[in-house]
């Protein structure tokens, strides 16, 4: 019961880290160099931690020899995924940049569960884990989907479905890193050292894109000074926190539970944020719908979890 609310408090802080980056990348102009932030303070962070704790910072040889070679790209599945919403948003818009890449990791962490792939914990494809899964799948749609269902039928892009496909792709890629985290994460006996790789793994990579795609670092200037607040240098730290909670989950729930458990955090956060105005976001009327949709994410977790 514990991990299942550990799990969606860390699907609320990256709910929180999304509006954060939001402001940065306002002030940047620029989502690479907002991700190549948050990357930064997250990889940052968790070195700190890592220090803190008397924790050697160098792997021996025996260890990296006999750890699987994919269990070291989690880092640079994640940088993919991320890569891929800023890409996909001008092409699907907000909803369908949230709904596809949900559908991709649902699917892809039953798949891992089911199979046992990347050495993740293995589970039955039950009855009410079927029940959940469809739950989960109807919550995510009438709380993101049905509201702005007017405006997606009036959406019309040459060869839609190439882009919807990339974006249940991408969000295959983001289970997969949660999979591959967590082997990485028990085969070093420390969630928080695969965190710490894989956080950076993404910061690496999203560099290689800032410098050779966007490049100029001195951009980050423009988020410091008056009227910028402190705290839109901090979201790396939420990232930080659900990386590390995903890496030890995994190893509790299984992947397919994890991303369930966090996702139902992250759209209970986007709901307050947008009831509430935090952080500086419009606020928004939450509608009933959306509630009804909230009720039933929970329904699911609780169905593939508490049954």
């Amino acid at each position: 019961m514990l991990a299942i609310f550990i799990g969606i408090l860390a699907g609320m802080g990256i709910g929180l880290q999304t509006a954060i980056n939001s402001r940065l990348r306002h002030f940047l102009g620029s989502p690479f160099l907002a991700s190549l932030v948050s990357f930064s303070v997250g990889a940052i962070a968790l070195l700190t931690v890592l220090i803190i704790s008397g924790h050697p910072l160098l792997l021996e040889h025996s260890t990296i020899v006999n750890i699987p070679w994919w269990a070291w790209f989690g880092g640079l599945l994640g940088m993919i995924g991320l890569t891929s919403n800023v890409l996909l948003f001008p092409k699907l818009g907000g909803v369908q940049t949230a709904v596809m890449p949900i559908l991709g990791q649902v699917l892809m962490g039953s798949l891992i569960d089911t199979f046992g792939w990347f050495h993740s914990p293995q589970a039955d494809f039950s009855f009410h884990r079927l029940i959940g899964l469809l739950l989960v799948l109807f919550g995510v749609f009438t709380t993101v989907v049905l509201p702005h269902i007017h405006s997606l039928r009036n959406k019309h892009v040459q060869g839609l479905w190439k882009w919807q496909l990339a974006g249940i792709i991408a969000g295959m890629v983001m289970a997969a890193q949660t999979a591959i985290n967590g082997e990485l994460g028990r085969q070093l006996h420390s969630a928080t050292y695969a965190a710490t790789i894989s956080m950076l793994g993404g910061m690496l990579s999203i560099s290689l894109i800032v410098l050779f795609y966007k490049g100029n670092f001195s951009r980050l200037t423009l988020a410091v000074g008056k009227g910028k607040p402190y705290w839109i240098w901090f979201g790396g730290i939420l990232g930080a926190i659900y990386i590390s909670v995903g890496a030890w989950l995994v190893q509790i729930v299984g992947t397919g539970g994890t991303v369930v458990l966090m996702l139902c955090g992250l759209i209970s956060m986007s709901l307050l944020i947008d009831k509430f105005g935090w952080l500086g976001v419009t606020k928004k009327v939450v509608q009933k719908i959306q509630l009804l949709g909230l009720f039933m994410l929970l329904s699911g977790v609780a169905c593939i979890h508490l049954l």
